[in-house]
């Protein structure tokens, strides 16, 4: 079994490729690095991603995105591991990686199908966002954004600009921003206004098979294209977005935390100061 690697740009992965070359000593498993746009570690030789059986991600949650952009397009499942917390996407603790790779050889583990938003731009330039996609301001002046869904006008934003985002994604910069959570499987995305300048216009969570249309009007510092927090183009574009169900694949295994446990441990939900004062006087 051939493993492709996608492996944080700065941070330490030395224990985890540790663990994966005594695997690769005592099983029939080898492995090649694969290219990703901003890759800085050269850390195995470099390999065609077409010969692998799963594409491995070690860091965080945007190292299993950099992988999963390499992966999918090839129909490939990705195994996220953590170097450092757990997140999101990298269900997998660092030290748990030999068992990781056992299971998976073994086919002890179950697929999750992740969804994409799929974008066109009004010149034919095509775009897949995994995790989000923001249309950001990029200097003096704001940024004019107006919203249809299917055809039907929505509303009209002058301000900072808007992030659109999958299930996974919605824990992200759109959280951040006031958007509403949406739970893995829903089957809907979310349009998050970014700190509008005065009006009503809340958060918008679209049905899966909705189509979002975002046309950008003239502004004075204009705006730039942001596609799972990288920047894809200085000067963003009027769109058409919808949702992709079953866009790509992670590994995953029995006994994972759960989404909104990992949200809770890591601090990104936190209950009500009264209740935990409740908590406090019955302890």
């Amino acid at each position: 079994m051939r493993i492709g690697l996608v492996v944080h740009p700065t941070r330490d992965v030395q224990g985890p490729l540790a663990a994966l070359r005594h695997c690769a000593g005592e099983q029939d498993v080898e492995f090649v690095q694969v290219p990703v746009h901003g890759q800085q570690q050269e850390v195995a030789p470099f390999g065609e991603i077409e010969t692998c059986a799963v594409v491995m991600a070690i860091g965080g949650d945007g190292t299993a995105l950099a992988a999963v952009r390499v992966a999918a397009p090839q129909g490939l499942p990705v195994l996220a591991v953590a170097c450092g917390s757990l997140g999101v996407l990298t269900g997998v603790d660092a030290q748990e990686i030999r068992s990781a790779v056992e299971r998976f050889e073994r086919g002890d583990w179950h697929p999750r199908s992740l969804p994409a938003l799929e974008l066109e731009c009004a010149d034919g330039e095509r775009f897949t966002a995994y995790n989000d996609m923001a249309i950001v301001r990029r200097g003096a002046g704001q940024v004019r954004v107006l919203a249809r869904v299917d055809g039907n006008l929505y509303a009209r934003l002058a301000g900072d600009g808007c992030i659109v985002s999958t299930p996974v994604g919605s824990s992200a910069y759109a959280l951040a921003a006031g958007g509403p959570l949406l739970v893995p499987g829903c089957g809907s995305y979310v349009l998050t206004p970014l700190s509008s300048h005065g009006g009503s216009i809340p958060p918008l969570v679209l049905g899966g098979g909705d189509r979002l249309q975002i046309e950008l009007r003239a502004s004075r510092g204009g705006g730039r294209l942001e596609i799972d927090g990288q920047l894809a183009a200085e000067e963003a574009r009027s769109m058409d977005i919808r949702l992709r169900p079953e866009a790509a694949t992670l590994v995953t295994f029995e006994g994972e935390e759960p989404f909104l446990a990992g949200l809770r441990r890591r601090g990104l939900i936190g209950d009500s100061p009264r209740i935990l004062a409740d908590d406090a006087r019955s302890s």
